[in-house]
């Protein structure tokens, strides 16, 4: 058995590249580990307290359009108790043995990719917390996007590519994303500092010494900071970065960055790509998974009563059965009381994981209702893309809808609503409110150039009634497929 402390020395050096004269460092609560199957390990916990960890097996499923990885599950033994770990995709750390812990990625991850963004040289990655540690320590971690949680699409870590025309089975190189995308209106969406940190580039300008050996690349649309516990922050797609940032200042947590846009790699789809990097215990660059840091920012900053969760997306063949899985979701109360699915073509089923078969292509958005004990409601949205693999030259549209101000709506109030629809310039957007009001017709681009700056289709509407809104949008492309959004709008909280 090989015995280590991981406070790794790559880590140490990163940290000291953070200026002299900043008031502390900040040792990472957490503890990375790569592992081979059958391997097994003594990490030193950030408490001082050892854990005895064993990966026992790696079990990874992928699709049979493009041979993605779907989901990938690693049975692991800590301290004597075996549990199974789902890798990333929306799954949160979990307690086994007396350790919280959570697999970031797995092999498989890198096998059918020409990407390499997670430094990963074994067969899956492992990161390990005190039982009762938080996984960031308070007060030095903020949710960098001012909007509500899944407000709009989003894209985590380890989901094959879907946004926009992301999912196209004719190419051979699966883009597996890596970083955490947070879907949100272009141009209304205020992005902070997630971190106090070092400002070590905006645009295109950086700060001497970190274009070298660092994950730093540069972009007009891109602002890269450095905290004290020696990890790279990436801020992409930005349609403005803030004039006060600039290489070599010091941001404290909270202070603007920029407005959300779609600029850059974005695909024109207006979201923050947020990521985080680290040194790994490969010694390389690579990906600090942070979907979790972004919940438990979330939920200590704005405590939610209800979160719904029904994501990841699904992408199958016409005729095949999705399995759609709401145990992802969140209550304060301990418990979900209720779960209700709302499928596209009318039916409805209870119950957190429920199976739905497709027989038409399309980009469908099944909706889930969840109520705790005391009635509070949350909704989220299952997105399934559904595709002819005899027609894969008639790809389905899909789309993007997002809406502005997502927190302290009142009744009267004008709400600003975006769509876009991709993979087609036919047709128009058609939207239902929910609150009884007739549809309202627009029309987008299509995308035809991805960083038009009038490419969404742009309306408001106001609620006249407190009370939550599921609000529908659909565009049909001229050989009468359809792509659909919902978005969740509360109104009077």
């Amino acid at each position: 058995m090989i015995r280590i402390s991981l406070v790794l020395i790559a880590i140490a050096t990163s940290i000291q590249s953070i200026p002299a004269d900043e008031p502390h460092k900040l040792d990472p609560l957490v503890r990375v580990v790569d592992l081979d199957v059958g391997e097994s390990v003594t990490v030193e916990l950030s408490s001082g307290a050892q854990a005895e960890l064993r990966l026992v097996s790696l079990k990874e499923k992928r699709d049979p359009v493009r041979e993605a990885v779907r989901r990938a599950a690693v049975t692991v033994e800590v301290n004597g108790e075996t549990a199974q770990l789902v890798a990333a995709t929306y799954n949160l750390p979990t307690t086994v043995g007396g350790v919280r812990i959570d697999c970031s990625v797995t092999k498989g991850y890198n096998s059918n990719t020409s990407r390499d963004w997670w430094g990963l040289e074994k067969d899956a990655r492992l990161r390990l917390w005190p039982k009762d540690s938080p996984l960031l320590r308070p007060g030095t971690f903020k949710y960098p996007a001012q909007q509500r949680w899944f407000a709009s699409d989003t894209q985590m870590a380890n989901v094959p590519t879907f946004v926009n025309g992301g999912e196209d089975p004719n190419r051979n190189d699966v883009y597996y994303h890596s970083g955490l995308d947070i879907g949100g209106s272009e141009g209304l969406v205020q992005i902070v500092a997630a971190t106090d940190g070092l400002v070590v580039s905006a645009g295109e300008q950086v700060l001497d010494g970190h274009n070298g050996d660092t994950p730093v690349a540069e972009r007009y649309d891109v602002v890269y900071l450095l905290d004290a516990r020696g990890w790279y922050y990436r801020y992409s797609h930005l349609k403005e970065i803030d004039s006060a940032i600039k290489p070599g200042r010091f941001l404290a947590m909270g202070e603007p960055i920029g407005i959300l846009g779609k600029e850059g790699g974005s695909g024109g789809w207006s979201h923050l790509h947020f990521n985080i990097s680290a040194r790994q215990p490969s010694g390389k660059w690579g990906v600090q998974a942070g979907y979790a840091f972004l919940w438990e920012a979330y939920l200590r900053e704005f405590e939610p009563n209800l979160i719904a969760v029904a994501r990841p997306h699904h992408f199958v063949r016409v005729g095949d059965t999705a399995t759609l899985d709401a145990t992802k979701s969140y209550s304060a109360a301990g418990k979900v009381q209720s779960y209700e699915w709302q499928f596209g073509d009318g039916t409805t089923a209870e119950g957190p994981i429920t199976q739905q078969t497709y027989p038409k292509p399309g980009t469908y958005s099944e909706v889930l209702k969840i109520t705790d004990d005391a009635g509070n409601v949350d909704f989220d949205f299952a997105v399934v893309q559904v595709i002819d693999p005899e027609h894969l030259d008639q790809l389905p549209p899909t789309i993007h809808a997002a809406y502005y101000p997502t927190f302290g709506i009142q009744p009267g109030d004008d709400v600003t609503f975006k769509v876009r629809t991709f993979r087609t310039t036919e047709g128009h957007e058609t939207w239902d409110f929910g609150d009884g009001s007739p549809e309202v017709r627009v029309q987008s681009d299509g995308n035809v150039r991805q960083h038009n700056p009038d490419g969404y289709a742009v309306t408001t509407h106001n609620f006249a009634k407190p009370g939550h809104y599921v609000v529908r949008v659909e565009r049909t492309n001229d050989q009468g497929i359809s792509a659909v959004a919902h978005l969740h709008v509360r109104v009077g909280e």
